[in-house]
């Protein structure tokens, strides 16, 4: 069995073991694990039974990673998105006034453009023909975006009304427990000891269990909640979406879901080395996979699945095959009934990874021509766009709406693929759509 693993994952080739790859998988896990509550909370708000959101969830999460380790063989873990799911909840059904089983339905349509687009290789075309250096500033936004989300979480960084964004207060328990997650991370990746991310997220959760910054569990075992009040109800509410606004809606799930992942999966297989030739093997069958997982979360009942930016804490770690995928899959599956343990993972012991993991992204920023205005504007919009926006998909708007600009006002038009150029008024009318009131 041990062989048929090593042969089918390659993991002599990608110089990694299955004990490595299952440590990466659960430190993914553990990273991202956190969606589990707060799909559940912010999903609530629109008036979805939150108990069948979370077994959604789960199930929803489990079913993709397992996808994409199996068929496109990446570490590449996911879940439904954040972002999406507050779009889903505040825009579309409290601001819009939709209920919430039509917006399920709006999920499900979007996901079956999804894959016919898939299938049609749409998708894998548009994302080979993103030029080398957006891909690498792609890399590091999500970088700069995960360490910002980090920050903010643990406390580090805090709203502040005269200047955005400020430093958070130290007299605050759980921002030392951030803090101090930090500097044992920090260390031990210095010192290049194996796994040390994880072990800086296990000594952060004990210190907050002896100093009571954590609350211990009260339970460690319970049942899954019904996923009745959602099962298939998508499915049921198809023949709600029959107007424009409603298509809007069907189109935004569609484009913000599409860019996020696409992003996503540039800037871990730069992360983890695997882009060849400017392109990401397999892409197809990942695409593939997280379409499948976002359709089968619409009929369980939950907001778009995509691609996870936690994932780089598993790839950190030295995750480089499906196995990692396989072994987050696995602890989705156990954290239905062991809800009461998770608990104990907080912002604050996720924080520190996310931060240093962002340190490890942003390195690709190196290979961008930054001498070349027309490479590096369209490039650092990219870049600064994704945290300052709190969107990935905004960030990636930014950067390709002003790449055609700068490389006609350099005389390099020519240079520019037609599918940019198409990019730039998809992106246009996306902007449009979203803020245009």
């Amino acid at each position: 069995m041990r062989g048929k693993i090593n042969s089918y994952f390659e993991l002599d080739k990608l110089n990694t073991t299955v004990r490595r790859e299952i440590l990466a998988g659960f430190t993914t896990f553990i990273s991202m694990a956190y969606i589990l509550f707060v799909n559940p909370s912010v999903l609530g708000a629109s008036g979805m039974d939150e108990g069948a959101v979370f077994t959604a969830t789960a199930l929803a999460s489990a079913l993709g990673c397992i996808l994409m380790g199996v068929l496109a063989r990446y570490p590449i873990a996911t879940a439904p998105a954040l972002g999406i799911n507050a779009f889903f909840a505040y825009s579309v059904c409290i601001g819009m006034g939709i209920r919430w089983e039509t917006a399920l339905a709006g999920v499900f349509v979007a996901s079956l453009i999804f894959i016919v687009i898939t299938i049609f290789k749409l998708r894998e075309m548009i994302i080979d023909a993103i030029p080398a250096d957006l891909k690498y500033a792609i890399s590091g936004g999500i970088g700069l975006f995960i360490a910002f989300l980090g920050l903010s979480e643990g406390g580090i960084i805090v709203a502040n009304k005269s200047t955005l964004v400020g430093l958070g207060s130290m007299s605050v328990g759980t921002t030392w427990l951030t803090v101090f997650g930090l500097i044992v991370t920090a260390i031990l990746l210095v010192r290049r000891v194996p796994g040390g991310i994880f072990i800086g997220m296990v000594a952060t959760t004990l210190l907050g269990l002896v100093t009571g910054l954590i609350q211990a569990p009260t339970q460690i075992i319970s049942a899954a909640p019904s996923l009745k009040p959602t099962f298939l109800v998508a499915l049921k509410h198809v023949k709600d979406i029959n107007t424009l606004q409603l298509w809007v809606v069907v189109l935004t799930f569609l484009l913000v879901t599409f860019f996020d992942t696409a992003g996503t999966l540039v800037g871990l297989a730069n992360q983890a080395g695997f882009m060849k030739d400017n392109k990401m093997p397999r892409v197809g069958k990942a695409l593939a996979s997280d379409s499948t997982a976002m359709l089968a979360g619409s009929l369980f009942g939950t907001s778009p699945v995509g691609a996870y930016v936690e994932s780089s804490a598993g790839i950190a770690v030295g995750g480089r095959s499906g196995l990692t995928a396989i072994t987050t899959s696995v602890f989705f599956i156990f954290g239905l009934f062991f809800s009461p343990l998770l608990s104990v993972v907080t912002s604050q012991v996720t924080a520190p990874a996310l931060i240093v993991v962002g340190v490890l992204m942003a390195q690709s920023l190196r290979q961008i021509k930054w001498e070349q205005l027309e490479i590096a504007i369209p490039s650092f919009l990219i870049l600064i766009g994704m945290p300052l926006t709190y969107s990935i998909s905004d960030g990636i708007a930014l950067g390709f709406i002003f790449y055609p600009i700068t490389m006609i006002a350099a005389k390099r038009g020519k240079e520019v693929s037609p599918i940019m150029y198409g990019l730039f008024f998809v992106f246009i009318g996306f902007m449009w759509i979203l803020n245009v009131k």
